[in-house]
């Protein structure tokens, strides 16, 4: 005979050190009788300790060259500003070129834009790099999350508690369905992430111009939510 039992518990207590059990299970051969499958859930909210922004340039012209070295420009000059940021992470992004047709479909021109992505645990030094950028730069996206070194620290206790609340479930049934003990069969355990949405579109955070100083803004990041689910089968003996 064989039994189902969904149960979701939330833990927030203990310490461990169970990374490499994250994509990995317990296992014993089942026979078939006597099982129960179950699943127990951790979660815990955190504060989100990193900025992750994208900005882009887009130009015309009326050939390739003249684009490209437009774009060029423009991104390497964002680089040499961002180096004055070092606690924060600038990479280059996509870049897209595209020619222009008339009405005949003759090429009159092309359009390109190109990007770089900005990434930190640093809040302020990001919004003020952002200030500066945006008077050459337009704002794609901007979003806050749990950096992975402390997302890693917080899954590993997570872990531990699930896995904690998965035995203690268990032996809650043992007990109510009048068995003597227990033994798994197989448990698992999964990882997940809560992240809020990015906080502003491109046409929100563009400059009025070029000759506008952009004040740097506060950032207020939000939290986090991030859960360990364990579930699996125990077999009963009665």
């Amino acid at each position: 005979m064989k039994n189902t039992w969904m149960n979701k518990a939330a833990l927030v207590t203990g310490t461990a050190t169970l990374l490499t059990a994250m994509m990995g299970s317990a296992h014993a051969e089942p026979t078939g009788y006597d099982q129960l499958t179950f699943q127990t859930e951790v979660k815990e909210e955190v504060q989100n300790d990193e900025v992750r922004a994208s900005m882009y340039k887009k130009a015309q012209a009326t050939n390739a060259k003249a684009l490209a070295t437009t774009l060029n420009t423009s991104i390497n000059n964002a680089m040499k500003i961002a180096k004055r940021y070092p606690s924060v992470t600038v990479s280059t992004g996509q870049q897209r070129t595209y020619p222009r047709y008339d009405k005949n479909d003759k090429i009159i021109g092309w359009t390109g834009q190109t990007s770089i992505d900005l990434k930190s645990t640093d809040f302020a030094a990001t919004s003020q790099l952002i200030a500066d950028l945006q008077e050459t730069l337009v704002m794609e996206n901007l979003n806050f999350g749990v950096s992975d070194a402390k997302k890693d620290a917080l899954e590993q206790k997570l872990m531990t508690d699930a896995s904690r609340a998965f035995q203690q479930q268990a032996k809650n049934l043992t007990r109510a369905w009048d068995a003597r003990s227990y033994r798994v069969v197989n448990v698992n355990l999964n990882t997940g992430s809560n992240y809020p949405r990015p906080m502003y579109g491109a046409m929100n955070m563009k400059a009025e111009s070029a000759d506008a100083s952009v004040p740097s803004q506060s950032f207020e990041s939000g939290n986090s939510t991030i859960s360990v689910t364990a579930n699996g089968t125990i077999e009963l003996t009665k």
